[in-house]
């Protein structure tokens, strides 16, 4: 193997751990209960900073205290991340005054705590951008190119190594049995001579 073909073996294999890590951020996040969601906007910014994945654990609502950041249903649509200014307990149901920590006015209506997804636990800086990106297109496309490639890379040199190496092996046997062939015919006529 050359220089070159370990170098862009290197390079494929740490492509596919970059990939197998990105991975187990994104989805492993769910078996430990968490859901991942990339931070848009600068709302919260220095505390969550615009392009983070955020990873977000369900709560009881009812732990909810001002000053407590959460993650919600703005709209059927829309995800939000804002600090909760006040609790509202009107008539028994709760909802939560909510303000990004760099808007000047609070959120316009009050977030019913049925609306609420959970609180963010920790985050990634910018690997929303790429969360982003690889979960729509063309970015799914894009990441299915690069995959395959990778793929590529890694088995084919292998594969025509091996396609190779077979050929050859095959070529020598038909040299081989050709060879006997010719043996066997000069052997044949020896024993014909003798007989006369």
């Amino acid at each position: 193997m050359t220089k070159l073909q370990k170098f862009i073996n290197f390079i494929a294999w740490l492509l596919v751990a970059v990939f197998v890590v990105f991975t187990l951020l994104l989805v492993g996040a769910r078996f430990a209960g968490l859901s991942a969601y990339t931070v848009l906007s600068g709302s919260m910014e220095p505390e969550i900073m615009t392009g983070s994945l955020i990873y977000v654990r369900p709560v009881d609502t009812s732990s909810i205290v001002t000053g407590d950041i959460i993650t919600f249903m703005l709209d059927e649509n829309t995800v939000a991340t804002h600090r909760v200014i006040d609790v509202l307990a009107d008539d028994g149901t709760l909802r939560f005054v909510t303000q990004g920590d760099t808007n000047p006015t609070p959120d316009a209506n009050p977030v019913h705590y049925k609306n609420v997804i959970g609180t963010p636990v920790f985050e990634i800086p910018l690997l929303g951008y790429a969360a982003s990106f690889i979960s729509n297109p063309p970015g799914v496309y894009v990441t299915a190119i690069i995959l395959a490639a990778i793929i590529i890379v890694i088995f084919l040199p292998d594969a025509i190594a091996a396609a190779v190496v077979a050929r050859q092996n095959k070529l020598a046997l038909r040299e081989i049995d050709e060879a006997e062939k010719i043996d066997f015919a000069d052997d044949s006529d020896g024993a014909n001579d003798e007989d006369k």
